[in-house]
């Protein structure tokens, strides 16, 4: 199958290009700039110039393409976000995530694309106890200021890739290499220096994805006809104050401090008390079973191991990859 990557150079692309590439699919990464081509071509891969937000200039580079299958990760996220301008921060991203799938939904029609798999967002829940199937209300009482965008455009992206048949596969806390949970990443940083309270009691539940568990499901999705959206996420949800003095305990960082929600909100906003206490974690049965997919990553605590914050990659199970 040709397939055509929108956004190949990210987290979850820069994975999932040389695995489309090892089982047999003929891929295409679709770049924004000329500058970004040579990294991409230095993987064995074609590759097409286009901004996702210009339709003419797009449309012209799928009809070069000319792919059978879709797969839409646009984003344009910073690396280290801050929660207090989270909406400018994301502006792009939403604009990609409403705009450029628009303009990707029409080239690939126009050229005939028979398969369609889009990145989600495992934590746009409905607060609420338990852990949340695809069928549980997105979060629209009372969504934090900031993330009411954020989740628009994320309603958009799945409206339309579900009316062009296709699947969305919602992706939880995603780490590995290039994330922000690296070891170079910004988010360890912020542990390692100490900077990353509990705020309010750290009751979010996060759901995490590693990199190269969002690879594989990408991988399976193309192989199955799934329309709608789908929970790809690793088999243990944990509270923030579960996990987080763990990482920090493996980086050899301080134990987080503890700070009241109603001081916080001063440094990080509202958005960054929700997001430290309110988050739902997400259930992974049903893209298990659509998809006969199973995280390599079990349990963050294999993913988020001490050889990987030490700056190694550790594998499944804490193993290396070269072990």
């Amino acid at each position: 199958m040709r397939v055509l990557v929108a956004g190949a150079s990210g987290v979850i692309g820069s994975r999932l290009v040389p695995l489309l590439t090892a089982v047999g699919h003929d891929v295409v990464a679709l770049a924004r700039s000329s500058r970004r081509t040579s990294a991409l071509e230095a993987l064995g891969v074609d590759v097409v110039v286009a901004d996702a937000l210009d339709r003419d200039q797009l449309l012209a580079a799928v009809r070069r393409a000319a792919p059978d299958a879709v797969v839409n990760l646009l984003t344009a996220i910073p690396a280290d976000i801050n929660p207090r301008h989270m909406a400018e921060e994301f502006a792009l991203t939403n604009r990609l995530r409403t705009e450029g799938t628009r303009n990707l939904m029409e080239a690939g029609r126009r050229v005939g694309v028979r398969r369609i798999v889009a990145q989600g967002l495992a934590y746009g829940y409905q607060p609420g106890a338990g852990l949340a199937n695809e069928d549980a209300p997105l979060w629209h009482d009372a969504t934090p200021r900031p993330f009411a965008p954020v989740l628009a455009a994320l309603v958009s992206l799945e409206e339309q890739t579900v009316a062009a048949g296709g699947t969305v596969l919602r992706f939880g806390h995603l780490y590995g290499p290039g994330s922000a949970y690296a070891a170079d990443g910004a988010f360890t940083a912020h542990v390692r220096a100490g900077k990353v309270p509990l705020v309010g009691g750290g009751n979010a539940v996060f759901s995490f994805t590693h990199a190269d568990d969002a690879a594989t499901a990408i991988v399976a999705a193309l192989d199955r006809v799934a329309v709608g959206a789908l929970n790809v996420v690793d088999d243990d949800p944990a509270p923030l104050h579960t996990w987080l003095p763990e990482f920090a305990a493996r980086l050899g960082a301080p134990a987080p401090k503890r700070a009241p929600a109603a001081l916080a909100r001063l440094a990080v906003g509202g958005w960054g008390v929700a997001f430290m206490n309110r988050l739902r974690g997400a259930d992974n049965a049903r893209a298990c079973l659509t998809l006969n997919w199973r995280p390599g990553y079990a349990s963050w605590r294999d993913g988020l191991s001490i050889a990987d914050a030490a700056g190694t990659q550790a594998g499944p199970s804490g193993s290396r990859p070269d072990a």
